[in-house]
């Protein structure tokens, strides 16, 4: 499968029916393709994206995150994440960009101590009912791998990123040490 170098204009929805252009015509995507709705590890990177989200803003970068979960699903678990969160229950937009499954997501050692963190976090989260414990079965199954892409408004995907496990994804200072310095940023 060839990936795409660009992206063709398309509005997307979130689960709190905002549409969101991508690419967008005044900034940067960052198109973040996660697991499932109450993915611990997702929940985890996520939350590295939120405490960050000012310098990510100042970097003219817009979120906008996937998940292969129904809104219904996701919306238990993000009530507190202030990000465009879009449901793709349907792995449509997973295929287009060539977003695989694998069982080396939970199996890559590498994953592992983030895999025990993110599982402690949301333990925590649980028995403090800040959040419903994470799915056992989850929709669309926890096989799933991330991915990253930086979109340009013009629709050149100006880089991206194939997770091999897990919690292969980029770092908010990976993120903005790709975004192209512009007059926002000097």
């Amino acid at each position: 499968m060839s990936l795409p170098t660009s992206v063709s204009h398309r509005v997307l929805t979130t689960i709190s029916d905002t549409p969101v252009p991508v690419p967008d015509p005044d900034r940067l995507i960052h198109l973040q393709f996660r697991r499932f709705a109450g993915c611990p590890v997702c929940n985890l990177h996520l939350r590295s994206i939120v405490a960050r989200r000012a310098e990510i803003t100042a970097a003219n970068i817009r979120e906008v995150v996937v998940f292969h979960s129904s809104a219904a699903e996701l919306r238990k678990y993000t009530e507190d994440i202030p990000l465009d969160l879009i449901a793709d229950p349907t792995r449509e937009l997973y295929r287009e960009f060539g977003v695989e499954s694998s069982p080396r997501a939970l199996l890559d050692p590498r994953g592992w101590p983030t895999i025990l963190r993110g599982v402690a976090h949301a333990a925590l989260a649980t028995l403090r009912k800040k959040q419903p414990a994470p799915p056992t079965k989850p929709e669309g199954g926890n096989l799933g791998l991330p991915a990253d892409f930086l979109i340009a408004p013009d629709g050149r995907v100006l880089a991206a990123k194939h997770g091999v496990h897990v919690d292969d994804q980029w770092s908010v200072d990976e993120l903005l040490a790709l975004a192209p310095v512009s007059e926002h940023r000097r």
